[in-house]
């Protein structure tokens, strides 16, 4: 058993080859809990994150069915931002810049003159500061590709694609190319639907009928089910739905996905010690 999993750990694309023949050289000491260590993704022996062509692209390609799914969003945006009386060259500015779809619409309530800019920064930081949580859950993941390729896919971090690079770590993946292709393509989208809604959404009509707004709802459920572990997850999913249901009634803007994650978070720490 050692032996075969010193072998699937030695993979060739290692970049190493003294760490290969250090695993070889052990391949004939016992291991403990032989099971548990068979059991792991491949991910965990020794194999270092990488950042490829190929990654981005299956990044771009696995996101692309919910990337689709952001236009009416994006179109809302250019839409209620043009009714602000804010000119398509700006709101398609905020777009590329801010690229945060609940920051972007929350601060249009804020628009009036003279801009409150101190209050508008606020407003963003609070509604993105989840994005702290994320990044920190990817840490291990991408803190092993140079900086300018880790900064490149955090940039463009959202709420599906790191759903998409979790469940792809999970499986074991290496190649962090998959987040950023995959948040390039979410980037790239909400530019498009952003330019669409402020130059010609008015004569979409309502988007709302089509039912758009439950995609993103069965996108998240259908990843939150796909990583489900068994009876251990639920009580950590329970405390986050339940704080950050909560929250959304006595909490500030975006804070009660804050509170969510940190209270699962904790449960799950106080559950599996």
């Amino acid at each position: 058993m050692t032996s075969r999993l010193v072998a699937k750990c030695a993979d060739p694309t290692l970049a190493d080859s003294a760490q290969r023949r250090q695993l070889i050289d052990r391949s004939d000491r016992p291991v403990a809990n032989d099971s548990h260590v068979r059991d792991r993704p491949v991910s965990t022996c020794f194999e270092r994150t990488h950042f490829t062509a190929r990654g981005v692209w299956r990044g771009s390609v696995e996101i692309a069915p919910v990337a689709a799914f952001v236009v009416p969003f994006g179109i809302a945006f250019g839409v209620a931002a043009s009714a602000k009386g804010i000119s398509p060259g700006i709101s398609l500015f905020m777009s590329v810049a801010i690229y945060a779809g609940a920051s972007q619409f929350a601060v249009l309530d804020l628009w009036y003159a003279p801009l409150p800019l101190a209050t508008l920064a606020l407003t963003v930081l609070a509604v993105n500061a989840r994005h702290v949580l994320l990044s920190a859950a990817l840490a291990s993941w991408v803190l092993q590709v140079p900086l300018g390729r880790r900064l490149a896919a955090l940039l463009l971090l959202s709420d599906a694609n790191f759903a998409l690079a979790m469940s792809a770590r999970s499986r074991g993946e290496t190649d962090a190319g998959i987040l950023f292709g995959s948040g390039l393509i979410m980037w790239l989208m909400w530019i498009a639907s952003t330019a669409i809604g402020a130059l010609a959404g008015s004569l979409l009509g309502d988007l709302s009928r089509f039912g758009f707004d439950a995609v993103m709802v069965a996108y998240f459920t259908a990843v939150i089910a796909g990583q489900w572990k068994g009876r251990t997850d639920l009580l950590p999913l329970i405390a986050a739905a339940a704080v950050a249901v909560t929250g959304t009634y006595i909490l500030p803007p975006g804070w009660h996905i804050i509170a969510g994650a940190l209270a699962g978070g904790v449960v799950g720490v106080w559950r599996n010690g």
